[in-house]
């Protein structure tokens, strides 16, 4: 527990003064419509960017975290800052099922909703979940321990063609082929079960010189296995739609993520809603076809280098931003 408690004092928030400033418009919309402020921050974590909401605006928070842990540490570190007390609620759940937290909670929408994508420093830091390549460990990697899947269960399961597909795509790794068959190899003999033995399995499936340019050689490997383990991007091309449904008129929502899937997802979900939808050479833009949100930052927004060197884990975050200006049009039939 107080090693739990130290991480959370540790944490640095990502972005945490813009976020606010990019959120607060919406907050402010709310307020003005004699309507109490309802905030989602989908991804609770350890807390930073909630505590900070909680203090700057007179609203109610509802914190999302799939990790028990992670909502349990939140609550106790929130708890503690008087000026906030019973303004957190909670859901235990999947950043998808923002209806369903609102729902919970007797409310229908929310005037600002926040994704911090990825991975959190808390997750990270608690060796025994495996996420890190640095230490060893077991082969775990679930942000949800009641989970099923882990990536012991990926790693000496899935077929070489599986593993080849998920460590490409997801891990964005031009050695995917190379290292799925060194793992298939490895494992032929006996199982692998710890993130030390993954490590030394990619580390000589990796030319030597790849990793004086490309950082760690196990690096794509083990985001590519922590995205199939949570199914990370279908979560969030269900989340977003979903969240640009439950957001008021006015009200805001800001996107951090940090690689490029993350944010490709979330540009097209933006991108969907943000144009118009009229047919070319349509004399008269119709309401149906008008855009639903309005785009705040042009293109992603980074990090200053005086915040990187404050928290070097935010050097890769995107921030993107929109507010919503009309009732949400129905997303397209990818099919």
């Amino acid at each position: 527990m107080d090693q739990s408690a130290s991480a959370a004092q540790r944490h640095v928030p990502v972005m945490l003064q813009r976020v606010l400033d990019l959120l607060a418009p919406g907050i402010g919309a709310a307020t003005e419509a004699d309507r109490r402020p309802v905030i989602v921050d989908c991804t609770l974590g350890m807390g930073g960017h909630s505590l900070a909401m909680l203090q700057r605006f007179d609203a109610d928070v509802i914190g999302i975290d799939r990790d028990p842990q992670a909502l349990e540490m939140a609550q106790r570190r929130i708890a503690e800052a008087n000026d906030v007390v019973g303004r957190l609620l909670t859901w235990h759940g999947t950043y998808d099922q923002i209806p369903e937290a609102l729902a919970h909670h007797g409310l229908t929408g929310a005037d600002g909703i926040l994704f911090d994508l990825g991975v959190s420093s808390f997750q990270l830091d608690e060796r025994e979940r495996g996420f890190a390549y640095s230490y060893d460990a077991p082969l775990d990697m679930r942000m949800d321990t009641t989970a099923d899947l882990d990536a012991s269960t990926v790693v000496n399961t899935y077929d070489v063609d599986a593993l080849r597909r998920i460590i490409r795509t997801y891990g964005e790794e031009k050695f995917a082929h190379r290292i799925a068959h060194a793992i298939v190899n490895a494992r032929e003999a006996q199982p692998l079960r710890s993130t030390g033995e993954l490590v030394e399995v990619i580390r000589q499936a990796v030319p030597a010189g790849a990793g004086r340019t490309g950082g760690h050689p196990a690096k794509r490997t083990f985001q590519a296995l922590r995205i199939e383990v949570n199914e990370e991007l279908d979560v969030l091309t269900d989340a977003l739609p979903r969240a640009l449904e439950s957001l008021t008129i006015g009200g805001r929502m800001v996107v951090m993520s940090y690689h490029s899937l993350e944010d490709k997802i979330t540009k097209r979900a933006i991108t969907e809603q943000s144009v118009s939808t009229a047919p070319p050479g349509f004399p008269v833009e119709l309401d149906e076809h008008q855009p639903t949100v309005k785009v705040i930052t042009r293109g992603t927004e980074k990090p200053t280098d005086d915040e990187i060197n404050e928290n070097p884990r935010a050097a890769s975050a995107k921030v993107r931003a929109i507010e919503k200006t009309r009732p949400t049009r129905p997303a397209r039939s990818t099919g």
